[in-house]
């Protein structure tokens, strides 16, 4: 099993950078580029929330999940 993370691909469609979304949500950008790049072992619901009201969007357009 395996969590795919779109984050990039929401932050393009609403055109905002890491810089912006990190300034919005209260993260720091390691955190975001952790996030970002797949990295992430975890997330706090509170931080998928900010993510998603800062992104107008639903968590599951950012979280995808694929059999292996």
């Amino acid at each position: 099993m395996r969590i795919i993370v779109n984050l990039d691909v929401m932050m393009a469609k609403r055109k905002i950078s890491l810089t912006e979304l990190s300034e919005k949500v209260d993260l720091t950008l390691s955190n975001l580029s952790i996030l970002k790049t797949g990295k992430a072992k975890a997330i706090r619901f509170s931080t998928l929330e900010a993510i998603c009201k800062a992104l107008d969007c639903q968590p599951g357009d950012i979280l995808e999940y694929e059999k292996e």
